[in-house]
């Protein structure tokens, strides 16, 4: 079938819209039609040429929801009519991580993902007999896409497609970083640091998890906003002194649990030194840049500080994302106020520009 996607030809340029041809799913593959599709920064990361393992021509997206169309042999976890949310993190359930409950980075077919191909080693996008490789697994910056069955979560239909979009990516990994990686406990104090769409999740979760301080640092004010919207207790414009600052607000001592969503190294070890004395958990969730490294006293690691990675929040992608989708209809997350903007598939480079200017919080590309 002839489907119109975006397609990252060159690095540094903008996506060219065209039509390419997208080929039937294969044994455990699916035919996914995309309703709606977030554009997250690591769509413009790779894009930009940053990424040092991207690839063209290649079909850029991973935040994507849409309705099963058709499902290739031997597929048993999804069906041609349901709802689903795109996972570029996919959860196989059977590999030693996925048995595990300490991680979610499922390995069932991370070599090829990381290539570029489905997990046969083939694409199923191609153009003028050339083929285009999918991007994350997921390649949803496209009307229709093929994916693993297993890199599908299955959500309630009650649930607007395009509000769903979002956890896919940005919003779970904001989540997930509170509830499943710091399991961050009733009571405490939290920072999160930077105040785009992971950082609001963090918020979320945070609040979820009932924290009873959150505090939200960020440059823009009209950010701090929505993290008081979400749950924020206390908000305040990053500074040279945040850290310090941190220390007066909590006897000294520093906070229970930190996030740092920027990418920024520097941001970074902020993070890590608002953490509290004895017991503080830093959690990573911003991705740096090439080659940078994130310098740490060892003291600080001595004194009882901890510092963590988080990788698409904890979530199990399966099993997880359809719980928070039911949050949110059940009123506990507001999604509506994290969309602030719907484009369709031509304004897609536009979008990236406005990412750049740090201008709303998602926007969602609507087919």
């Amino acid at each position: 079938m002839k489907v119109r996607a975006a397609v990252l030809e060159e690095f540094g340029q903008p996506l060219a819209v065209q039509e390419v041809e997208l080929a039937d799913p294969k044994a455990g593959e699916v035919l996914v039609r995309l309703v709606a599709c977030g554009v997250c920064h690591t769509d413009l990361y790779t894009a930009s040429g940053a990424d040092p393992s991207g690839y063209a021509p290649c079909v850029l997206g991973h935040e994507g929801a849409g309705v099963v169309e058709a499902v290739g042999p031997d597929v048993t976890l999804v069906a041609p009519g349901d709802h689903v949310v795109t996972l570029f993190a996919p959860e196989c359930g059977k590999c030693v991580h996925c048995v595990s409950p300490r991680t979610n980075r499922c390995t069932a077919i991370r070599d090829q993902h990381g290539l570029g191909y489905l997990p046969d080693g083939t694409a199923r996008f191609s153009r003028n007999g050339e083929e285009v490789r999918h991007f994350m697994g997921t390649s949803t910056f496209a009307e229709a896409t093929v994916m693993p069955e297993i890199a599908l979560a299955k959500v309630s239909p009650d649930a607007p497609l395009a509000g769903c979009a979002p956890f896919a990516c940005g919003l779970s990994t904001g989540i997930g970083a509170a509830l499943y990686t710091a399991q961050v406990a009733p009571g405490s104090t939290c920072v999160v640091f930077g105040c785009g769409l992971v950082g609001l999740g963090a918020v979320i979760g945070a609040r979820l998890a009932g924290a009873e301080r959150i505090v939200a640092i960020d440059l823009s004010e009209e950010r701090l906003a929505e993290a008081r919207r979400h749950g924020a207790t206390d908000t305040r414009v990053a500074a040279d002194d945040t850290v310090d600052w941190i220390r007066s607000e909590t006897g000294g001592f520093g906070a229970d649990y930190t996030f740092e969503a920027t990418g920024n190294v520097a941001v970074m070890q902020q993070a890590v030194e608002a953490a509290r004395e004895a017991w503080g958990l830093a959690t990573m969730i911003g991705v740096a840049g090439k080659g940078e490294t994130l310098d740490v006293v060892p003291r600080l690691l001595i004194t009882g500080r901890r510092v963590t990675g988080s990788s698409f929040g904890g979530v199990k992608g399966r099993s997880q994302v359809p719980g928070l989708v039911d949050r949110w209809l059940a009123g506990e997350i507001d999604v509506d106020a994290l969309v602030t903007d719907r484009v369709a598939l031509e304004s897609v480079n536009e979008a990236f520009e406005a990412m750049e200017r740090q201008e709303g919080i998602r926007t969602v590309i609507e087919f």
